[in-house]
């Protein structure tokens, strides 16, 4: 009999966007990127007939870089995500963050434009998953030509972003590793088979909605001989990472956060 796989989970967060939209803004976040002396730029990403939006945060270094890609969480492109590719910046990778709500309508070019995080989530869960599947391929190709990067590409993501990373880990063939944070797995057997990037995995102990489904992720990624290691942060639960940079977090999730980070470092650093 062959273990069940739960399929994609609708993933909850209140957070930012892009600078346009006060209601979903969070001031340490736009203080960190004010901050920042690395170089970002908006670039607008061709995949097919579409355009997407993207976010590069360049790394301050006299080599060329590993290319990650973000993929945000249900509320879009927000400032917190635009962090974390500053974060990867700083730790000397390039990261491209897309906004996958770019051109959704005639109304709403981006995250920005939605009225309202909630409003950004509804039209998220809308978008068809071929569509999300191009796009991330375009950031890919793009990313991997940036002059200055390396040509390798892996790629991250959270919540809704997590289950993304993994799903785009069946889709393409080229990355060097797929960051999974609390997302969940593929829903198809036969679409882990086509996974051919290290899969890891990191989870808070308080979220056993997404962890129940570990187990037997862990079981097919076995039989089909795919790496994947996972990590669970003690005392913490869903979206711990964005939870880390709230100011008046727990202590708690500062920990986990801080050691979710040192173990991207270390991945990305083994990526030869």
């Amino acid at each position: 009999m062959k273990p069940k796989v739960i399929g994609l989970v609708l993933c909850c967060a209140i957070l930012s966007a892009p600078s346009a939209a006060p209601i979903l803004a969070q001031d340490t976040a736009l203080e960190r990127l004010d901050a920042s002396p690395r170089h970002h730029e908006w670039v607008d990403v061709a995949a097919g007939e579409r355009t997407v939006r993207s976010f590069v945060a360049y790394p301050e270094s006299a080599d060329k870089a590993l290319a990650v890609i973000v993929i945000h969480e249900n509320r879009g492109l927000t400032d917190w995500v635009r962090t974390v590719a500053d974060r990867l910046a700083e730790a000397g990778y390039l990261a491209i963050a897309p906004d996958l709500l770019s051109g959704f309508d005639a109304e709403h070019g981006r995250t920005a434009d939605f009225e309202s995080s909630d409003a950004a989530r509804d039209a998220l869960y809308r978008l068809e998953p071929d569509q999300v599947t191009s796009n991330l391929l375009a950031v890919q190709k793009y990313a991997s030509e940036i002059p200055s990067a390396s040509g390798k590409v892996a790629v991250m993501g959270f919540c809704w972003g997590g289950s993304q990373t993994f799903r785009f880990a069946t889709n393409s063939s080229g990355l060097a590793a797929a960051l999974v944070f609390y997302g969940s797995p593929p829903s198809d057997e036969a679409a882990i088979e086509k996974i051919s990037a290290p899969a890891h995995g990191f989870y808070g102990e308080n979220d056993q909605r997404i962890n129940a489904t570990i187990p037997d992720t862990k079981k097919l990624m076995a039989e089909h001989g795919k790496p994947y290691e996972v990590e669970i942060y003690p005392g913490v639960g869903h979206a711990f990472m964005r939870r880390a940079d709230d100011p008046d977090s727990a202590p708690e999730y500062r920990a986990a956060g801080d050691a979710a980070w040192e173990r991207v470092k270390r991945i990305l650093a083994g990526i030869e």
